[in-house]
């Protein structure tokens, strides 16, 4: 069955209508998500006073007393709080106190004040997170009554985090309002939130169980959520996991931290743009784990340093200004540690393209036993673009030196999964636990030591991988290289190979219809022209 998930889309339309007129519809969630992320942090901190309460009424506890001076240190002692991954809040930067006074004439004051008091606490915890919380709500033209009607609308137990603990509900809501409202914002094909099943299919595939864990293009945070949820469910320690990420945008970046600093992860979050200007240089990570931006065609590789090391070869070899495609992947690979592992998102076009530039990236990656695996995806899988994608997987583990994993230079893995998934509406699917599941251990069967298997983390029987016909193919290199180093699954697995080329079907039926319209004019007036010969004749 399909992942279940909150659905307040109902509740963040009516919250967007509550900002109409007064916020530009690309700054709705800018609005939202603060207030969502303040209302976390409050719920964090009476769940924390309720437990302390109960340590102290529990006679068997080390807490317990009846004393009043020694119950109120307790309850007032910050590092209390701070000991249990949370802050103490107060009481006038409570969601509680904003929600008793949402309908008072001064409640933009009100919550602009919460977020000075939260937002000192936060930057005195960690520099990093200093401008997270600003204040925006006084100087906007929203009134209070809209204000108070925002909070009133998120005081619903569907966006609480004690209700919904399991769901990254800030994931959700940004996800909702760039699905809704992404081209007021005029983001690009290919820059966009990463649906969950995607990312739980991407951690499912490398295990980040231990070690540094990398996205150039983190956005949101969604990847290393998931991987934290990944370390849990499969008894892991966060502590064992370093998080890296840099973002372009200033105000994803505080969503990015917000959502960090929500699960208390050790992280490393710069601004900028990852392709020109690399701020983690000398970063080697043992996960990649990233849906970069595809398809963007006005990147300047011209603007590159001299002699980038992240390059295969020369600039002129190895790079196209009309694809950032294959520029990330350098970037990828030049991040990976000795023995480690990235799993990107790319538009399908990225695995025939003949650019010059993209063709010799590709044929260099194959050539040097770069790619491990290909997953070709289902189409709709997005809300905010049509463009069909597909996973490369490039490892630096490829030798069996782990003693967990094969030795498998001279193999790439081929998986086509572009008919599952579950339409959940017209415009979404989604995978599946089942999908991925089998995407997930047709990998791991392939790349495992047969037949049998363990991690640091547990040991488990797998199953000897075997090729499925229409599904999966363990491909030579050689066979890859005589088919001119196209990657696409449908050539090797059995099932007719469709060429992408990258144009959204949206895109591709206005196109036919200006066509249709246009044939049908010439045809009008090739009609009338006829018409009069004829007229003439008689």
């Amino acid at each position: 069955m399909a992942k279940a998930d909150i659905d307040f889309e109902k509740e963040l339309w009516d919250a967007a209508n509550e900002l109409r007129g007064a916020v530009s519809e690309n700054n709705y969630k800018n609005y939202i998500l603060p207030l969502v992320f303040l209302k976390h942090l409050s719920e964090r901190y009476e769940v924390i006073r309720e437990e302390l309460k109960d340590l102290i009424n529990d006679p068997s506890s080390d807490y317990h007393t009846t004393d009043t001076e020694e119950i109120n240190y307790v309850l007032e002692d910050r590092d209390e709080y701070r000991s249990r991954n949370t802050f103490k809040i107060p009481e006038k930067a409570s969601w509680q106190y904003l929600k008793d006074n949402a309908e008072q004439d001064d409640i933009k004051v009100k919550v602009d004040d919460a977020f000075d008091m939260i937002q000192s606490l936060l930057t005195e915890y960690n520099p990093q997170l200093q401008n997270l919380l600003p204040r925006i709500f006084v100087r906007s033209e929203l009134s209070p009554k809209q204000t108070g009607g925002i909070i009133n609308l998120l005081s619903k137990p569907k966006f609480s985090e004690k209700e919904n603990p399991e769901s990254d509900v800030l994931g959700r809501i940004y996800e909702y309002y760039i699905g809704r409202f992404a081209m007021a914002e005029g983001s690009g094909a290919g820059q966009f939130f990463t649906p969950g099943s995607i990312v739980r299919l991407l951690v499912e595939l490398l295990e980040p169980y231990k070690g540094r864990i990398f996205d150039p293009a983190c956005g949101s945070g969604g990847m290393f959520v998931q991987s934290l949820k990944f370390l849990q469910e499969h008894g892991g320690n966060k502590s064992d996991i370093a998080i890296y990420g840099q973002e372009m945008t200033a105000q994803t970046l505080r969503l990015c931290l917000m959502n960090l600093m929500l699960r208390n992860l050790s992280f490393d979050i710069k601004l900028g743009n990852s392709l020109l200007d690399d701020k983690f240089p000398e970063l080697k990570a043992d996960y990649i784990i990233a849906n970069p931006p595809f398809n963007v065609s006005n990147w300047h590789p011209e603007d590159l340093p001299d002699g980038d090391p992240r390059l295969f070869g020369p600039m002129e070899e190895f790079t196209t200004d009309g694809s950032a495609n294959y520029m990330w992947m350098q970037t990828f690979w030049h991040h990976l540690s000795e023995t480690g592992t990235a799993g990107i998102v790319m538009a399908n076009g990225a695995m025939t393209s003949n650019n010059k530039g993209e063709k010799n990236v590709r044929q260099h990656m194959v050539d040097n036993s770069m790619v491990d695996a290909i997953v070709r995806l289902p189409d709709k899988l997005f809300l905010t673009t049509g463009i069909p994608a597909c996973i490369f997987i490039l490892s630096k583990n490829r030798n069996g030196n782990d003693g967990t994993h094969r030795e498998r230079n001279n193999e790439i893995l081929f998986i086509d999964a572009s008919k599952m998934g579950t339409m959940v509406s017209r415009k979404l699917r989604v995978f599946t636990d089942e999908d991925i599941q089998r995407i997930s251990d047709t990998y791991h069967k392939w790349r495992n030591v047969s037949p049998s298997t363990s991690t640091s983390l547990g040991t488990g029987s797998v199953e000897r991988y075997e090729d499925v016909e229409g599904f999966s193919k363990a491909e030579s290199i050689a066979e890859v290289q005589k088919q001119d180093y196209k990657l696409t699954p449908g050539i090797y697995v059995g099932t007719e190979a469709e060429e992408d080329d990258g144009i959204p079907f949206e895109e591709k039926m206005e196109s036919l219809q200006a066509q249709l319209l246009e044939q049908f004019e010439k045809g009008e007036k090739l009609k009338e022209k006829i018409k009069a010969n004829f007229d003439k004749i008689a």
